[in-house]
Formats: structure tokens, C-alpha cells, sequence
């Protein structure tokens, strides 16, 4: 018996559309193809708007410190503001957001500022911000390593009866990790109160989706794993607050953890070292830009009267404020202590440790001294 092979690069064309409230043109979409979700209030998406604009800002701003060489890298999210934006935006102050290396405007929007944001990217710290403060674990740079810390702390969280949330940031690179797999199953069977948020940007730096996967669409894992998965345009932010929103409320009320797809496209190269001209078509970008979720929420609010000049105006000033704010951080010079390597790493301190540390500290006062001299030497 001989089996029929199909082509897989026919897979994309059997994805289903993407589940959308708001149309590329700006216009809401009809009830009946809704999938059963409500539009936000004009009131929710102004401030959805306005979120989003002043976050894309702040990454056009970094990513041109970056490129002035003030930053050693960069991963912007140029395109990608509404999944961002919708997730944080679900989140409740006890819940925990657990991010990727590319989600800075998460951070921002949730209320990091950003000297500390921008602290591991420059090389001063490995992250600037407190944890608990902020309920933000740090940036993950390896790829899907904080849905298992996500899954973790959502089960504490069950076990400990707290009305606590955790919601994790993924690209789609990241799914074809182990680490998402045990992440997933995991969650699955032990019902955590975790939302797993893809944003699909279509490359894992250069390779295609369709180079790491066969199936229809990442959401359709969901059921190998037995939790429900949403295939949602990520470009729209009204889609994707609201399914985020019933994820994050069905897992607070013991429902279990949610996968959602976010459908995006990442603009910009995957970093200020990535050449994105060898994997991808200027044409395909250009058609994204054509997609863009700040001008798509932008036409509708325009249409329903909620979105005026004045208020345009307000929301750009409270953008260019912020990108005054970030250029004006990274003209301080950062004071680093060596020694703080050393900290945070054991809650006991460990001997071999302790020695490391005094070796370094040795070698540093040597340096200060001959420094020191060097400088009398020199006035004379």
C-alpha cells in the first residue's frame, strides 16, 4: 500500500482567515463572523490607540540609538504593537507577564521605564527593572524558556489559591522549541492558569514558518494538547484584547491555559545585525506595511467620531515626550560595579563563589592603584 504524499508548502493555503473583529480597511466586521466575540468599547480601543502609538515611538526611537551605536543591539517590534499591547492591556495588576527578548513595548506599556528597560540592551545590567514591582519576569533571550517559568509560577499560583494570571509571550520560532512543548503539555494537564500568547512574525530570524512546521497554523496544536487555541489577526488589536481577554478570564476561573496565534509580521530586521534582504522581498514587506494595526484602529475610531484632531495631537506630544525621555537616559553614563556579578546568585553565598569574588576585588583595587599613580605621574 502506497501512501499520498501531499505537498507541504499547500498547507498554507488550507489556513482558515484569521479571526478579525476590525478589517484591514478599519471597518468592524459582521456579527456572524465574529466568532462569538464582542467589539471592545470605543472608549477601551482609543486607549488601545493610543497605547500603541506612543510604544512604537519609544521602538523607532531605540532602534535609531541603536543604530547611532548607543545600544549594542535591538530586537524592535515595528508591526507587531497589537499583540503586544492587547496582552498587557489583559493583563490584572496581580497577574505576571512573561516576555521575550523582543517585547520592550510590553514592558514599557505595563510600566517599566525606559533606563531600565534599556539596561540589559546597552551591556549595563542583566536586567534593569524589579520583578516583583512590575510582576514581569526578565526578557528571555532563549527561546521558550520562560513559558515553562510561566507554567511554573501559574501552578504555584493554583496550589497556593492565589487569583493570580500568567501569561506568556512567544514567537513562532519558540513552538518549534521543546521547551514550548513540555511548556504546553504541562499546562494542560495540570489545568495552570497561564495564557500562551504566539505572536506569528513569519520568520525565526530567516527561516519561514513553513520551513518549521507543516500544520495548518500554530493554533492548531492546541488540541494535540487538549486546551482550546485561537487563530487571530494579530494586526488586529480589537481581536486580540478580546480573545486574550476570555483566555485570561477563563483561566483565573479554573478553565485551564489558552493558546492563541497572533497572525504579524516583524518590519524591521530581526536585529540591528540581521540582514533581512537575503530571506525576504521588499514587495512582502511593503504588503504588511499595507496591514498596519495602528492605521487600521486608527480609520475606525476616525469613523466613529472618537478619534479627533485634538485628541491625535495629545496622544503624538505624549509620544515624542517619552522619545525625549528614552534619548536623554542613554546620554547618562551607566555606573557599574563589577562586584555585582556576584550578587543574586546563591540567597547563601557559596565559598568557591566568595573566593572568585575576592580574587576580583583584589584585582580591581591593583588596578585603581596603578591607575592612580599613573595619573600623579602624569600631572607632574
Amino acid at each position: 500500500m502506497s501512501l499520498n504524499v501531499e505537498n507541504p508548502s499547500l498547507t498554507a493555503v488550507l489556513a482558515p482567515p484569521p479571526l478579525r473583529l476590525i478589517d484591514d480597511q478599519g471597518r468592524a466586521v459582521p456579527q456572524h463572523e465574529s466568532g462569538g466575540f464582542r467589539l471592545p468599547t470605543v472608549e477601551t480601543l482609543l486607549d488601545l490607540y493610543r497605547q500603541m502609538v506612543v510604544a512604537r515611538r519609544f521602538d523607532v526611537q531605540v532602534t535609531a540609538l541603536t543604530r547611532q551605536g548607543r545600544l549594542a543591539t535591538y530586537p524592535s517590534a515595528l508591526g507587531q504593537e497589537a499583540c503586544e499591547i492587547a496582552a498587557v492591556a489583559s493583563l490584572a495588576p496581580q497577574d505576571w507577564l512573561f516576555p521575550t527578548y523582543r517585547d520592550s513595548i510590553a514592558l514599557l506599556t505595563r510600566g517599566v521605564e525606559p533606563k531600565d528597560i534599556l539596561a540589559s540592551f546597552r551591556g549595563d545590567w542583566h536586567s534593569g527593572y524589579d520583578y516583583q514591582q512590575h510582576r514581569i519576569a526578565p526578557q528571555a533571550t532563549p527561546l521558550a524558556t520562560q513559558a515553562l517559568h510561566a507554567v511554573g509560577l501559574a501552578t504555584a499560583a493554583k496550589l497556593k489559591r492565589d487569583d493570580t494570571v500568567a501569561l506568556t509571550l512567544l514567537g513562532d520560532g519558540a513552538t518549534s522549541e521543546g521547551d514550548a512543548h513540555e511548556a504546553f503539555n504541562f499546562a494542560a494537564v495540570w489545568q495552570a492558569p497561564v495564557v500562551f500568547v504566539v505572536q506569528n512574525n513569519q520568520f525565526a530570524i530567516s527561516v519561514p514558518l513553513d520551513k518549521q512546521m507543516a500544520c495548518r497554523t500554530i493554533a492548531d496544536k492546541a488540541i494535540g494538547y487538549g486546551m482550546p487555541g485561537y487563530y487571530v489577526d494579530g494586526n488586529d488589536v480589537a481581536a486580540m484584547y478580546a480573545v486574550i481577554s476570555a483566555a485570561m478570564d477563563l483561566a483565573r476561573s479554573g478553565g485551564g491555559p489558552t493558546l492563541i496565534e497572533g497572525l504579524t509580521y516583524r518590519i524591521e530586521a530581526h536585529t540591528n545585525s540581521d540582514d533581512p534582504t537575503r530571506y525576504r522581498t521588499t514587495a512582502d514587506v511593503d504588503l504588511w506595511r499595507g496591514r498596519d494595526p495602528i492605521e487600521r484602529l486608527e480609520k475606525y475610531l476616525v469613523s466613529q467620531g472618537a478619534l479627533t484632531e485634538e485628541v491625535r495631537a495629545s496622544i503624538l506630544a505624549d509620544a515624542e515626550t517619552l522619545a525625549t525621555t528614552t534619548r536623554e537616559c542613554m546620554t547618562e553614563q551607566a555606573v557599574i560595579d563589577p562586584l555585582e556579578l556576584f550578587e543574586h546568585v546563591y540567597s547563601t553565598p557559596r565559598s568557591a563563589l566568595a573566593e572568585q569574588r575576592a580574587f576580583l576585588a583584589t584585582e580591581l583595587d591593583g588596578d585603581a592603584a596603578a591607575s592612580a599613580i599613573a595619573n600623579e605621574e602624569s600631572a607632574r
